[in-house]
């Protein structure tokens, strides 16, 4: 007696894009939502939990913001490379993908501390329009990051997404150092390290 034909497989469904999309918006809004929340309800004292080797929490996250920056330009020019959009270079070395994520995770950590302080010891601020822009891009800045983490896993979304997501996050940090770091560096009688 013949065995019966095994029914074919389905491949593995994937969100319609629209669905994919939407999602990854939800969490940008409720990471920034839930950061600037926070921030809000715990303003803070303004006291440090650690400089690290700094002489004050101001010339810390100063500094350790603009050594995010800095990966952060690496970022760029390592994503323009594995892009294919960098002139001269037709195909990239295979050491820059890792270069591109290894400098994406320190510049990562380097924000956490930053970020910290910022939530935890000053607190949402509205106080001025600097401060203002500067805590609401440092929420936004989050909620990119977890949604470009993970559009780097979701299938089926079109091919723009990641780099846009990780445009805008490069942007978001620009935006938070100048109103942040930028200012505390133009500050006259201030101790800098």
């Amino acid at each position: 007696m013949a065995e019966p034909a095994a029914a074919p497989r389905s491949p593995a469904r994937t969100p319609p894009r629209g669905w994919a999309l939407a999602g990854l918006g939800v969490v940008v809004l409720a990471v920034a939502a839930l950061l600037a929340a926070y921030a809000r309800v715990h303003p803070g004292d303004g006291a440090a939990l650690t400089t690290l080797w700094f002489s004050g929490m101001l010339q810390m996250k100063a500094w350790l913001a603009t050594a995010a920056l800095l990966l952060a330009v690496v970022q760029v020019l390592s994503a323009l490379a594995m892009y294919g959009r960098l002139p001269r270079v037709t195909s990239p070395p295979p050491w820059v993908a890792g270069l591109h994520r290894w400098s994406g995770t320190a510049a990562f950590l380097l924000t956490l501390p930053v970020m910290f302080h910022c939530v935890w010891s000053l607190g949402f601020s509205d106080t001025s329009a600097r401060t203002l822009v500067h805590s609401v891009a440092g929420c936004l800045l989050y909620g990119v990051f977890a949604a470009k983490m993970l559009a780097l896993r979701v299938r089926g979304l079109p091919s723009a997404v990641v780099p846009v997501l990780g445009a805008v996050l490069v942007t978001l940090l620009v935006v938070a150092w100048f109103t942040s770091a930028l200012w505390f560096f133009g500050q006259p009688d201030v101790v800098k390290l």
